[in-house]
């Protein structure tokens, strides 16, 4: 047995989390070693049997009662509020409902019109030119629909981008493709001394870090729940919109589920108070309830306990990594100070595509981005200290 195999069973028999890994439908210690949870989440143990119940008894038997007896109509609300703590936020300021994608929409255009309320001048938006390209498509569209130009700027060149024409600025917590932090407090504070308002997107962050939404005065924020949240293939996102801005928030997307009487079918639009006004259309429930299912796991668990044991994570995997892997190899592209540290680790390889191929075929399941980038991602609620050994040990030999 290696000196960081005899690690790896130290390191697991001191992890206050790891009962939670019986919670997950996952593999026995001779089979996958899965670190893809910042693509898609593991299925929670407890997803299937809630599916059956809201599928075979309140549709199948309740029907159109199950709206009001089993809470379908409130589940947007109910259910952001069970994320909100995950993010640091209190309740009421979170709806769930549709995609991220559609949510960055809302939040950018919504912001920009707050901005805007203030005066003409405000024609800007900034977005983050390391963003996931869906962000930047919709960032586009929006300053097209709202008369502002777009401006793509390096996270830490923000601060010296922003002026008296920014509008609002839209940034990635975590940066997908390398897992970089970037520092949420301090750019909010910037872009609000510039008078703009900041919209930041939570995907690769969200149930792996604190995020602070709250006590940094986020204005607006998305994210996804089918990573780090694991609500499964597709689960609906969510939208927040800080609480004093509630009542000013204007969707660009208001639907009969965010009017002040939804079953009143008046052709004036009239918006709802609170969270509700984020909401559009009718809610995907099959996949809601199987959200709500699965943030169960979170019960007990602070975000804290799960931030200390990731930087663990991947503070061995580089320890293994640098001991396992042939110099020169690899290139680790996430940054090592904790502060900007995500939940995942990326490494530079040029036949990156064929690794991560027979890694998967091996049973160690990372995933590729295009062009030489190998990434791992770490969910402590149900990664070990032995998985992280023994794919640093796979990634070695097939580098080898």
């Amino acid at each position: 047995m290696s000196e960081l195999t005899r690690k790896a069973e130290k390191l697991d028999a001191g992890d206050e989390l790891a009962a939670r890994r019986a919670e997950f439908v996952l593999d026995g210690p001779e089979g996958a070693v899965y670190l893809d949870g910042n693509s898609l989440g593991a299925l929670p143990v407890a997803v299937p049997g809630r599916v059956a119940d809201v599928v075979g008894r309140q549709w199948g038997e309740m029907r159109i009662r199950s709206w009001t007896e089993s809470g379908w109509w409130t589940a947007p609300e109910r259910i952001g509020d069970r994320i909100a703590p995950l993010v640091g936020a209190a309740a009421g300021q979170i709806v769930v409902g549709d995609s991220t994608s559609v949510n960055v929409f809302k939040a950018l255009v919504g912001a920009v019109r707050l901005a805007q309320e203030t005066g003409p001048g405000r024609d800007e938006i900034l977005v983050d030119a390391t963003t996931f390209p869906t962000d930047g498509y919709i960032a586009g569209s929006a300053a097209r629909m709202t008369g502002c130009t777009l401006r793509p700027v390096e996270p830490s060149e923000v601060p010296g981008a922003l002026g008296e024409r920014t509008a609002a600025v839209l940034l990635n917590h975590v940066d997908y493709r390398t897992g970089r932090l970037h520092d949420l407090p301090s750019l909010t504070a910037a872009v609000h001394a510039a008078g703009a308002y900041a919209v930041w997107d939570l995907c690769h962050s969200a149930g792996a870090l604190p995020v602070g939404l709250d006590a940094h005065g986020v204005d607006l924020a998305v994210g996804c729940t089918y990573k780090y949240l694991n609500g499964g293939p597709g689960s609906p996102a969510y939208l927040y919109v800080r609480a004093d801005l509630q009542d000013r928030f204007d969707s660009p997307l208001p639907g009969w589920n965010s009017h002040a009487e939804p079953f009143g079918m008046r052709s004036d639009y009239a918006p709802a108070e609170g969270a509700v006004r984020g909401r559009v259309g009718t809610p995907d429930i099959l996949s809601m309830l199987a959200l709500e299912a699965a943030l169960e796991v979170w019960d007990g668990v602070t975000v804290e306990a799960v931030r200390a044991k990731s930087l663990a994570l991947t503070d061995f995997f580089l320890e293994c990594v640098g001991e396992y892997v042939p110099e020169g190899r690899v290139e680790c592209l996430t940054p090592l100070p904790h502060t900007e540290r995500g939940s995942q680790v990326a490494l530079r390889c040029p036949d990156a595509g064929p690794v991560m191929r027979r890694l998967i075929d091996r049973g160690v399941v990372g995933d590729f981005r295009h062009p030489d980038v190998l990434r791992f991602g770490f969910t402590p609620l149900y990664v070990g200290f032995a998985d992280v050994e023994r794919a640093a040990r796979a990634l070695a030999e097939e580098l080898g």
